[in-house]
């Protein structure tokens, strides 16, 4: 018997919307999901999928009203502060005790510490956590996204929540305590957006040299280079047939938020003082590309067009 009647969810973009629906399709009979987001075709869309199921709500307030525990999935640490904290209609404004907030939005470790300690103090038996994931867009479709909790061991939610956090990924890291989870995310994320740049450098020496892309991804994965960019990822279109490089880099993890993860792992970096080699030259690569017009609102790897490479290669090797 589930320890919940209705779960909540904020945030239905290109992350959350596949979420949902892998809740949708696994939690227990009689449990309903009540679901907001800005762009109301989403939920609509949603709704009609699952009309016995999802019921919308007009903002986050209602649906922490009708949820015993509420998943937020938001772009910025701006949008968590207004889903939370917004005087008129945010999550904050009714009666949260007892409930469990899991945010699993990749934001600042400070805005998270801000909207947990205001709970705290708030609403003292209810429960906030830090749970940004990774796997893209292309994880979160097929439900094997990591959740990174900000959480210990031995906390007595933990059950509940793996429950849960199990039907929409496939691994749930707890990291040890608040905000914990996001400096795990962020420090993922700057050591996967350094791999994506380095890759896409490699192979565009590789291929400028004479080297068939095909020749160097077997190289890579059967070397100490091997990683999972290179091999599910890979910026070099039509080598990983699942990429989004090779749909058009369309479906993945936008430039755009990669810069803005980039930005954050490189501000948490300096203020508890780990010197950098590469993070302001990686961060730079990701500015630019996120306005360079051939690039922006397309999966991060687009990195590889951005430094010129060879997209066209089967022309030559065939």
């Amino acid at each position: 018997m589930a320890e919940y009647s209705a779960i909540g969810f904020i945030g239905l973009g290109a992350m959350g919307a596949p979420m949902v629906t892998h809740l949708a399709n696994k939690i227990p009979q009689g449990i309903s999901i009540h679901v907001f987001d800005v762009m109301q075709d989403v939920v609509d869309g949603l709704v009609k999928q699952f009309p016995d199921r999802i019921i919308a709500e007009r903002n986050a307030k209602e649906v922490a009203e009708k949820s015993d525990i509420i998943f937020t999935m938001v772009p910025e640490g701006s949008h968590v502060r207004s889903v939370y904290l917004d005087t008129q209609s945010g999550i904050c404004t009714t009666d949260i005790n007892k409930k469990i907030l899991i945010d699993c939005s990749t934001i600042d470790t400070a805005t998270s510490l801000l909207v947990k300690d205001h709970i705290t103090m708030n609403f003292p038996s209810a429960a906030f956590y830090d749970a940004p994931v990774s796997g893209g867009v292309l994880g979160a479709k097929k439900g094997t996204i990591a959740f990174f909790l900000g959480c210990a061991d031995d906390d007595n939610n933990l059950p509940r929540i793996q429950n849960l956090l199990n039907m929409m990924g496939k691994q749930i890291i707890p990291c040890g305590g608040p905000s914990l989870g996001l400096a795990a995310k962020l420090s993922n994320n700057y050591l996967s957006g350094i791999i994506a740049i380095a890759s896409s450098e490699a192979f565009d020496m590789g291929m400028r040299s004479g080297l068939d892309p095909r020749v160097l991804a077997r190289v890579y994965a059967a070397g100490t280079a091997q990683n999972t960019i290179c091999d599910k990822f890979c910026p070099v279109p039509g080598i990983a047939p699942e990429a989004p490089s090779t749909k058009g880099y369309k479906d993945g993890f936008k430039v755009q938020l990669m810069k803005k993860d980039f930005g954050l792992a490189v501000d948490m970096a300096n203020r508890v003082n780990t010197k950098l080699v590469l993070g302001q030259a990686g961060l730079k690569t990701y500015e630019e590309a996120s306005q360079d017009p051939r690039c922006r609102d397309l999966d991060s790897r687009v990195v590889y067009r951005y430094l010129e490479g060879d997209e066209d290669w089967a022309r030559r090797f065939k």
